[in-house]
Formats: C-alpha cells, sequence, structure tokens
C-alpha cells in the first residue's frame, strides 16, 4: 500500500495539474487554426456565417461583437474549449493518476478501462450539449416580445454554447465515477443506491445550478439521462459486487479443503 505524506501529494497534484494543462494548451491550437469552421457550427441556431462571408454580407441574424478586444477574447475562449473537449482522455488520465499512487497493483489496472469508457461518455455528454443546443436557444429566444428585437452580444451567445457543451460532457462522467469508485473498493453498490431520492434530487439540483439556461428543457435533457446513469452505474456497482463476494466465497472454500 502506497502512502504519502500532505507535501508529496502537493507537488504530485501540482504536476498532474500542469501536465494536463500542458495537454489543454496544445490541443487548444487546433481551436486556434479551425476557429471558422468551429464558430460556423456553434452560431449556426442563430444565423449562418459561412453562408454570410460567401454573399459578403456584414450581418448575420441578432448577432455582434463588441468591443476593440472582443474578437480577440472570442478566438480565446473557443481555442481553450476546445482544447479541453479533444484533450479529454489525458486529462482525464492526470486525474486517474492522481488517485493512482494510493492504489493496490491490482487496481491500478483499471487506468485503461477508467480512460477507455470515461472519454465516450464524455463525448456523449458533448454530443447532447450541441444536440439540445438549438431547442434551448429557440426556448430562450422565444420570450423576446414580439415588438422588439434581440439583439446578441456575441461573446455572451459563446460563453453560453461553451459552458452547455461543457456542463453536459463534465456531469455524463458521474456514472463512470461512481463504477470505478466501487472497482477500488471505496463504495458499495448498497451504499450509492440507498441515498438515492438525495442522490437524484442533487442531479436535478446540480442541472438547475450550473446549466446556463436554466429552462425546464435543458434541466430536463441532462437531469433525465444523468439520473438513468446512475441507477444503471448503482445496478452495475451491485452486479460487481456479488460477482467479488461469489468469487471470495470460492476462494475460502477452496482454501479450507
Amino acid at each position: 500500500e502506497a502512502r504519502m505524506p500532505l507535501l508529496e501529494h502537493l507537488a504530485e497534484f501540482r504536476k498532474r495539474m500542469t501536465r494536463a494543462v500542458l495537454f489543454i494548451g496544445l490541443f487548444a491550437l487546433v481551436g486556434w487554426f479551425f476557429y471558422d469552421p468551429i464558430v460556423d457550427q456553434l452560431t449556426l441556431p442563430i444565423c449562418d456565417l459561412a453562408e454570410s462571408r460567401r454573399t459578403g454580407s456584414t450581418e448575420c441574424g441578432n448577432l455582434f461583437v463588441g468591443g476593440v478586444l472582443g474578437p480577440l477574447n472570442l478566438k480565446i475562449k473557443v481555442a481553450l474549449i476546445t482544447g479541453v473537449i479533444l484533450s479529454a482522455p489525458f486529462w482525464l488520465y492526470q486525474f486517474w493518476a492522481f488517485i493512482a499512487p494510493g492504489l493496490h497493483k491490482r487496481e491500478k489496472r483499471y487506468s485503461i478501462g477508467f480512460i477507455s469508457v470515461a472519454t465516450p461518455f464524455f463525448a456523449m455528454g458533448v454530443a447532447l450539449g450541441y444536440f439540445i443546443l438549438p431547442l434551448a436557444v429557440k426556448v430562450l429566444l422565444g420570450f423576446t416580445p414580439s415588438s422588439l428585437d434581440n439583439l446578441v452580444r456575441f461573446d455572451e451567445y459563446l460563453d453560453f454554447v461553451l459552458r452547455l457543451i461543457l456542463v453536459f460532457g463534465v456531469a455524463f462522467e458521474l456514472p463512470v465515477v461512481l463504477v470505478s469508485l466501487n472497482l477500488i473498493g471505496l463504495v458499495s453498490g448498497k451504499a450509492m443506491i440507498k441515498p438515492w431520492r438525495a442522490a437524484v434530487f442533487g442531479i436535478f439540483f446540480f442541472t438547475a445550478a450550473l446549466t446556463p439556461t436554466g429552462d425546464p428543457l435543458t434541466m430536463g435533457a441532462l437531469a433525465l439521462p444523468l439520473t438513468v446513469l446512475y441507477f444503471g452505474a448503482c445496478g452495475l456497482s451491485i452486479i460487481l459486487d456479488r460477482r467479488k463476494k461469489d468469487r471470495q466465497t470460492t476462494l475460502a472454500d477452496d482454501v479450507s479443503q
């Protein structure tokens, strides 16, 4: 069993955080160089930027950019969020590697499994966030009075979009984290499912607090899948606990014979 004093924990955390930031920075270059096509996709719910460029139009829907530093700030934000999304396998591994020194050798073998499962779940969350984006924008803009125009600052809109996508991606890591904690023996499946009412309330509270829209449609689009994934993770953990118990019983019988 590995044991580390507090200062070594802090040093390990700094090392893992530094590596995660470096990976995010490297992949942010992709977002920097492919800024235009990325922004074209993100702004489709309001306007078609690619079509505006082809036609030479100086306007695109109700979007506008304000301030001298506005365009630069937009590009930096898009590049960083692109880096976070594309580098997910690497910073997820750094997260796991920070925990791994305190695990047994057998438990460290779960690292590959954790990354191979955590990455697709993060991607599914990001995809769901992007899928729900047009509906969320339509619902929110629908509250604009008919006699008024709704001019949308481009930076505020991108903050809304990127936060929505990132929150969905991170939220979908919930079942992976729960099953991982069960595999390394920190929590049992029964302990997960016992406070299910509080867990479901916490899921809906989390989605209401962190989703940038606050509308029931977006909250439900995230909370309902998360609730299903939570119960699925609890069920899988209970099955794994039973198999672990059966193996221990079989081993004990073999030793006694």
